[in-house]
């Protein structure tokens, strides 16, 4: 997004990988900004969202949308999806909340367990947590609560503020999950310093089991994006099995959402691949060409991943 004396400029990259929308308001002012949230937060009247490779002008002669480029191809980070978007967003009409609801419902069927109560690690877990129960018919409870004054730890630039944060944040609510097998569903595993936290507060506070359900698939590569992923050697699924995680991380059971159910469960109506989104952090399958050293990377990752699902058979 560019402003200069002559007007606003924004443009969408050619795969979309960030969500662009625009709208207006009622006294004819124009906003540009990356969720549909914000426009109900100012009053904004939503508009459209920017395909891949559009162009949004406003200036002197109003709001005028093209684009800069026809080579593109929809690749949505799924992320947005899974973690970064707020639940009350849309994306390219997929309203998020309800998409992180069908992704708890497939990940109760492709991975069931046998518990007393559900729980989600609030505040991005709590929609697959819910569709999670209404699939399983196991009911749903508030087993966690989170301080509001906490940032989010997955972007915290260092281990030892990551794992200090998780401890602030969040604490379990003993009476409900003492002597009960819990399912704890969580959006993403990544480093595993937020999961292994949440498990320990949970046994501290009495809970006979813990099945942890991940409500996205193994994340095992890194991201040239912009997520802050640059590394295998943070990524736990990139170095370990299921198996092997699951004993690091003191759980009774760990499971994740497959690949092809979290495409189905965001259902962008795209003849684009994986559906129109990116699930390159899953499959290594990266939309753009990457430069020599990324090429190269990604060659060894996937004889990483071929290595890792081996073991994980």
């Amino acid at each position: 997004m560019l402003l200069t004396e002559h007007g606003l400029y924004a443009a969408s990259d050619p795969n979309g990988f960030r969500p662009l929308v625009v709208g207006t308001l009622p006294d004819g002012g124009t906003v540009v900004c990356s969720e549909t949230a914000a426009l109900n937060a100012v009053g904004a009247t939503f508009v459209q969202d920017v395909a891949p490779g559009g162009l949004v002008v406003v200036d002197r002669n109003g709001l005028r949308i093209d684009h800069y480029t026809t080579k593109t191809e929809l690749a949505v980070c799924s992320m947005e999806y899974v973690y970064f978007a707020r639940p009350d967003s849309e994306i390219h009409g997929v309203n998020v909340h309800q998409a992180r609801v069908r992704m708890g419902k497939r990940l109760a069927a492709e991975q069931p367990v046998d518990a007393d109560i559900v729980c989600g690690v609030p505040n991005s877990s709590l929609s697959a947590a819910m569709g999670y129960a209404q699939a399983s018919g196991i009911p749903y409870e508030m087993g966690l609560v989170k301080s509001q004054y906490v940032a989010r730890t997955f972007i915290q630039p260092t281990q030892e503020l990551r794992e200090r944060s998780v401890r602030m944040k969040l604490s379990a609510i003993r009476p409900v999950v003492a002597g009960k097998r819990v399912v704890l569903v969580d959006d993403s595993l990544v480093r595993g310093t937020t999961a292994l936290q949440i498990v320990k507060l949970l046994r501290d506070a009495g809970a006979a089991a813990v099945h942890l359900r991940i409500s996205s698939p193994p994340l095992r590569f890194p991201c040239f994006y912009g997520i802050d992923i640059q590394s295998t050697h943070e990524l736990m699924a990139a170095n370990h099995s299921v198996a092997d995680m699951r004993q690091i991380l003191h759980v009774d059971s760990l499971g994740f959402l497959s690949v092809d159910g979290l495409e189905r469960s965001v259902g962008l109506t795209t003849a684009a691949p994986h559906h129109g989104l990116c699930v390159a952090y899953f499959t290594g399958e990266y939309p753009t060409p990457l430069d020599d050293y990324a090429a190269t990377l990604q060659d060894e990752l996937s004889q990483l991943n071929i290595k890792v699902a081996e073991v994980s058979a």
